[in-house]
C-alpha cells in the first residue's frame, strides 16, 4: 500500500503531462456531464455485477473445496500409507512357517498362511454322558466349557507342537508335525490321542470330529473318499444305495495349495465302534459347529441294533444343484484309548518315502522335540539356574501357549474419524500375531503384541520381527495402528458389536518400542544379520510415521506434555471415565476430563519412543538428531518434577480438572417403573491440580523407563514407597492401585467391577522388576535399595504364579492382591508369560 500511495503523487514529470485531461469549455459542460454520469453508472453497474459473479464464483469453489476437503478427510482414516510394505509379500518365503496352529480360538486347528486358507479342526464329545439335548460338544476354547485344563506343553513355532487337554472323563494329547518339500508348503501330520482319567473309563466311548474347511471366500474344492459298512441308511440322502461311513480320504485343491490328499487313519480297529462324514456347504467358518450339528442323527446298526449318534453323510439343500461341499467332516466314534491321525500331504511333494504316521511320526516328532529342549535351555537357562524339573516343565508351557498362539488372520476392521458419520471398513490385510487368551481374546492387540514379543524375540527373532512387520503394515497414512484387530468371521464372531469399531484417535501405547530396544540394545552394526538389517531399513519410515502420530495427536497444552484421547467428558454412569486407549482402561484419571490434561504414563513412553528411534537411526545410519534432542528435553529430570511431581504428596502423577469427592449413588426410583442404574454424583466442585490422591502403576513410568536419574531423591522416594503393604506392595507382586486411593478396588459403574484398581498385573510387575534391576547395577545412592526390592518382587511373582499354576492348571490374566489368587480370564499365556523373563532375568 505503501508504494501504491506514492506513485499517485508523483507530479511534473513528462509522463505526467501528458496524460493530464485537457480543460474543457463551459458550452460542452453539461453534456459531457451527463454522457460521464451515465458512463460512471454504467461501469459502476458493470462493476458491481462483476463483483456479485466474481463473490458467487468465489463461494462457489469455496464451497466445493469444503467439500472435496471433507471427502479427503473421510478417506483418510482407512487409506493406507504409501511406504513399503515391511512384511515380505509371499508366506512361501518361510517355508517352515506356512502351516502351523494359526486357529488360536479353537482348541486344535491347523491353518495355512494365505489369505483364503484350508482350515482344519477338532470337535469331540463323549455320547456315554451326553445330557439329553446336549452334547457338551467341544470345539472353540471356552470358559464355559471348564475344562481342568488345556495348553501346548511344547511348541517351536515352526516344526512341531504338543498340546495336553484335561476334560472332566478324558485327557486329550493333540499335536502335529510338518515336513518341507514341494512347492506348496509341504506336509503334515496331526495325532489325536485319547485316554480315559479313571481306569474304570477304559472301554467308555468317545467321538471324533475331524473337519475340513475353507476360510471366509476361500475357492476349492473337497473330495470326500468313503468307507463302506453295512449300517442302516436312514437319514441318508434317497438316491444313496450304499451305506458309506466314514472317509478314508479328503482330496482336494486350491490355488495356493495345488492339489493335495488328507487321509484318515485309526491305530487301533478293534477299539473302532462306527464311523460316519458329513459332506456339506457351510456359509461362513464361525458357523462349523452349527453346521455339524444339524447334521447329526440319531442311527441303528442292522446287526447289533446298537443306536449311534452319527453324521448324516451328504447333506445339501434342495435348490443347490451344484453340490459341492466345502465343509467336510470325518467321525469316529471308538472305545478308550483311541488314536486317530491325519495326514496331510501335498501333490508336489516329490520322493516323500513312507508317509509319515506311526513310527515315522514318532521319530520325527522326537528328534523336535529334543531340539526344542536343547534350545529353550540355551535360551533361558532355567537348568543353570537352579530351577527343578517341574518347574523348567511350567516355564516350556507357558512359552509355548504363547508361541502356540500365534494366529493368522485376514481380513478388515471397521474403523471411524470424526470426519465419518458412520463406520468404515478397513482395508482387506492380513495378521500373523500371537492373541491374549485363546478363549476369551484370540484376536490381535496392539499393546499386548509388544510385551508378547519380549518373550517371543527371545526365542526367535525371525518369527517376532514378521510379528512387527504385519502389525506395522495395519498403518494408515496418518500413521496410525487400530488398536484392537477383529479381522476375519471367526473373530468378528466372539466380540460384541460395541467393541468392533476402531476410532483413529485413539492408539494403545507403542509397546513396540520395548521389543525393538531389548532386541538392539548394546548392538553393533556387525553383529545385526543381513535379513535384520533389511527389515529395519524397511520398517523405517513406517517407525517416523508412527512416531510422529504419537507425538503430534496426543500432545497436550504444553511442550513435554501428552493426554490419551478417548475418554467420555458426558458420561454420567462411569465414576472415573475410563481411558481405554492408555491400555489402563478404569485406572483412576483426573475427575473430570479435559484437553488439559497430562498423562504421565503416556510423557514415558513417547520418551522411550524418541529413545529408541535414535539408537536406530543411528544403526541404520538415518539422520536421528531430532529424536535424540527429544529424549534429552523428555528425560529431563526437572522438567518432568516440574510437570508431573506432587511436592505435597511426594509423587508422581497426573494433572487435570480433579475432585476425590466423585461416588455413585441411585437415584430415587419411581414407582412401578424399573430400578434406575447408579450415576456419578460430585460433592466438590473439581479444580485444576495433581491427580496426586491416586498412586499406582502410573505414578511407576518415570521409574519403568528408566528415565529417573540415579542420584534423584525422587527414585528414592518412589522406592521406598513401593515396598510400603498400604501402598502397593503384597506378598504376589505388586498391586495395581495403592489401598489409600479412593478408587482403590472400586466399581466403575455398577455393572463394571474393578479391573485396573488393585489386582496384580504381570506385564507392569515384569517392568517394574527390569528397571530395579537397572537401578541395582548402577552407581547410586539407591542402588542396595532397589537390589533388594528387584530379588523380593521377583522372588513373590515367580512363586505366586507358580503357586496357581500347581493349583488352578492355568496362568491368569491377572492376580488377587488379597491371597494371590488368579483371576479375570485363563488361560492368559499372553504378557502373563513374562513370568518366563523374570524366571531367567531376561531384561534386555
Amino acid at each position: 500500500m505503501t508504494g501504491g500511495n506514492k506513485k499517485l503523487h508523483v507530479t511534473g514529470t513528462s509522463e505526467t503531462k501528458k496524460n493530464r485531461p485537457k480543460v474543457l469549455k463551459s458550452s460542452d459542460h453539461s453534456s459531457h456531464s451527463h454522457s460521464q454520469g451515465v458512463s460512471k453508472l454504467s461501469v459502476l453497474k458493470t462493476q458491481h455485477n462483476g463483483s456479485l459473479y466474481t463473490g458467487f464464483g468465489v463461494i462457489a469453489i469455496s464451497v466445493v473445496s469444503w467439500f472435496v476437503y471433507q471427502g479427503y478427510l473421510e478417506t483418510r482414516v482407512n487409506s493406507p500409507l504409501t511406504e513399503n510394505k515391511v512384511a515380505f509379500p509371499s508366506s512361501h518365503d518361510f517355508p517352515e512357517r506356512y502351516w502351523g496352529s494359526f486357529r488360536p480360538g479353537v482348541y486344535f486347528g491347523m491353518k495355512s498362511r494365505d489369505t483364503h486358507s484350508l482350515l482344519a479342526g477338532l470337535m469331540w464329545f463323549m455320547p456315554d454322558v451326553a445330557a439329553a439335548g446336549n452334547l457338551n460338544l467341544r470345539h472353540l476354547c471356552d470358559q464355559g466349557d471348564n475344562l481342568e485344563q488345556y495348553g501346548w506343553k511344547e511348541h517351536d513355532g515352526r516344526n512341531f507342537g504338543v498340546q495336553v487337554i484335561v476334560d472332566k472323563f478324558i485327557q486329550l494329547e493333540t499335536s502335529f508335525v510338518t515336513k518341507l518339500g514341494g512347492n506348496h508348503g509341504g506336509d503334515w501330520t496331526a495325532r489325536i490321542q485319547v485316554e480315559p482319567r479313571m481306569k474304570e473309563l477304559r472301554g467308555q466311548q468317545v467321538t471324533l470330529f475331524f473337519y475340513l474347511t475353507l476360510d471366509d471366500n476361500g475357492k476349492g474344492l473337497l473330495q470326500p473318499i468313503r468307507m463302506i459298512d453295512n449300517m442302516d441308511t436312514s437319514g441318508m440322502e434317497a438316491n444313496e444305495s450304499v451305506k458309506f461311513l466314514g472317509l478314508s480320504a479328503v482330496h482336494g485343491h486350491t490355488e495356493t495349495l495345488g492339489d493335495f490328499r488328507v487321509s484318515f487313519h485309526h491305530a487301533n480297529e478293534q477299539s473302532i465302534i462306527h464311523t460316519a462324514f458329513l459332506s456339506t456347504t457351510v456359509a461362513s467358518p464361525h458357523l462349523v459347529k452349527d453346521a455339524l450339528q444339524s447334521g447329526l442323527r440319531l442311527m441303528e446298526d442292522k446287526k447289533s441294533k446298537q443306536r449311534h449318534i452319527s453324521l448324516a453323510g451328504t447333506l445339501f439343500a434342495k435348490e443347490d444343484k451344484l453340490k459341492q461341499p466345502n465343509f467336510v467332516v470325518h467321525q469316529v466314534t471308538g472305545k478308550l484309548p483311541l488314536l486317530l491321525e491325519i495326514v496331510y500331504e501335498s501333490n508336489s511333494f516329490a520322493e516323500r518315502g513312507t508317509m509319515l504316521r506311526g513310527e515315522v511320526y514318532d521319530a520325527l516328532l522326537q528328534k523336535y522335540r529334543e531340539q526344542f529342549r536343547i534350545q529353550f535351555e540355551s535360551k533361558f537357562r532355567l537348568n543353570e539356574k537352579g530351577f527343578s524339573e517341574e518347574e523348567q516343565d511350567f516355564a516350556k508351557s507357558a512359552m509355548s501357549n504363547l508361541v502356540g498362539g500365534i494366529g493368522y488372520f485376514y481380513g478388515s476392521s471397521k474403523v471411524q474419524s470424526v470426519h465419518n458419520k458412520e463406520p468404515v471398513p478397513y482395508w482387506n490385510v492380513p495378521l500373523y500375531t500371537a492373541v491374549p487368551s485363546r478363549s476369551f481374546f484370540p484376536r490381535g492387540f496392539l499393546w499386548d503384541e509388544g510385551f508378547h514379543n519380549l518373550i517371543i524375540s527371545q526365542w526367535d527373532r525371525e518369527i517376532s520381527f514378521d510379528i512387527m512387520a504385519h502389525w506395522f503394515d495395519l498403518m494408515n497414512v496418518e500413521g496410525w495402528i487400530p488398536r484392537e484387530q477383529i479381522l476375519g468371521s471367526e473373530a468378528r464372531a466372539r466380540v460384541p458389536d460395541e467393541f468392533v469399531v476402531q476410532r483413529n484417535n485413539q492408539g494403545n501405547p507403542p509397546t513396540f518400542f520395548l521389543v525393538l530396544d531389548a532386541m538392539f540394545k548394546n548392538r553393533h552394526v556387525r553383529d545385526i544379520s543381513t535379513l535384520e538389517m533389511e527389515q529395519l531399513n524397511r520398517m523405517w519410515p513406517r517407525l517416523v510415521a508412527w512416531y510422529n502420530w504419537f507425538n503430534t495427536s496426543l500432545h497436550g497444552p504444553e511442550p513435554g506434555t501428552y493426554y490419551w484421547r478417548g475418554r467420555d467428558t458426558a458420561s454420567v454412569r462411569e465414576l472415573n471415565p475410563k481411558s481405554l486407549s492408555s491400555g489402563l482402561d478404569d485406572y483412576p484419571r483426573a475427575s473430570h476430563p479435559t484437553t488439559y490434561e497430562r498423562h504421565l504414563d503416556l510423557r514415558c513412553w513417547i520418551t522411550l519412543a524418541a529413545k529408541v528411534m535414535a539408537s536406530i537411526a543411528d544403526l541404520i545410519g538415518r539422520e536421528g538428531r531430532k529424536y535424540h534432542e527429544t529424549f534429552v528435553f523428555l528425560s529431563n529430570n526437572e522438567l518432568l518434577n516440574a510437570q508431573h511431581w506432587s511436592e505435597k504428596a511426594k509423587r508422581y502423577a497426573d494433572y487435570g480438572l480433579h475432585t476425590s469427592n466423585v461416588t455413585l449413588r441411585r437415584p430415587k426410583s419411581v414407582a412401578g417403573q424399573p430400578k434406575p442404574d447408579k450415576i456419578r454424583w460430585v460433592s466438590e466442585e473439581p479444580t485444576p491440580r495433581f491427580v496426586d490422591d491416586t498412586f499406582g502403576y502410573v505414578s511407576l513410568f518415570p521409574l519403568i523407563i528408566e528415565i529417573l536419574q540415579p542420584d534423584s531423591p525422587q527414585l528414592g522416594q518412589l522406592l521406598q514407597d513401593l515396598r510400603n503393604p498400604n501402598l502397593l506392595w503384597t506378598k504376589y507382586g505388586l498391586r495395581s492401585l495403592s489401598k489409600t486411593s479412593p478408587l482403590y478396588n472400586n466399581r466403575n459403574t455398577e455393572h463394571d467391577p474393578p479391573y485396573w484398581r488393585g489386582p496384580i498385573w504381570i506385564n507392569i510387575n515384569y517392568l517394574v522388576a527390569r528397571a530395579l534391576h537397572h537401578y541395582s547395577v548402577v552407581e547410586g545412592p539407591h542402588q542396595t535399595r532397589a537390589l533388594l526390592l528387584y530379588n523380593e518382587l521377583r522372588e513373590n511373582l515367580i512363586s505366586n504364579v507358580l503357586r496357581e499354576y500347581r493349583k488352578t492348571g492355568y496362568i491368569w490374566e491377572q492376580y488377587n492382591d488379597a491371597n494371590g489368587a488368579g483371576q479375570g480370564c485363563r488361560p492368559f499365556t499372553g504378557w502373563s508369560t513374562l513370568v518366563l523373563l523374570l524366571m531367567s532375568e531376561t531384561y534386555v
